[in-house]
């Protein structure tokens, strides 16, 4: 199976939206889709596969002390990545991440950070693939009490994926 992967457009809004209501326990309004399309829009991608969106991620750039040091600087935040169910296991979560790095760079961030519930084993597992390090448990950060990890990765301006690249 082949997937591309390309820009959110306002008419994604309705399959994210839905991506985002069965594959994840936290969801949220259309406006806050859009608010951070607005934000930072070539860091809001979907992946397509036969021109049906099958997964999305949703970044914010932001500015903050370095995780790795003592000055301020750029961040990348992932706000919330999801596959459709049917579609995962097959590396579509991982080039989206790719693509959004990329695309935080392109925003000068220097590096990023998520939040993943500590009992998401599979996501984990996949940021740890793509280098990201745990670099502290959140007590109680979900509404249900959850806890999660903060993950955290330098970018570099090394191109680890192209937008076109999957499958």
């Amino acid at each position: 199976m082949a997937w591309t992967i390309r820009q959110f457009e306002r008419s994604d809004i309705e399959s994210v939206v839905e991506i985002n209501r069965t594959c994840l326990p936290e969801n949220y309004p259309e406006q806050f889709f859009l608010g951070l399309y607005y934000h930072a829009p070539k860091a809001f991608l979907v992946a397509l596969v036969d021109d049906v969106v099958v997964g999305y991620i949703m970044c914010r750039i932001e500015r903050g002390m370095s995780t790795y040091g003592r000055s301020p600087v750029k961040k990348g935040h992932i706000v919330s990545v999801a596959v459709a169910n049917g579609q995962r296991h097959q590396g579509i979560g991982s080039d989206l991440v790719k693509a959004a790095m990329m695309a935080m760079i392109g925003y000068g961030a220097s590096e990023c950070f998520l939040e993943v519930r500590k009992s998401n084993e599979a996501a984990i597992s996949i940021y740890e693939n793509l280098a990201f390090e745990i670099k502290r448990l959140l007590k109680g950060y979900y509404r249900d009490g959850e806890d999660a990890y903060l993950m955290t990765k330098k970018l570099d301006a090394a191109p680890e994926a192209s937008i076109d690249a999957g499958g």
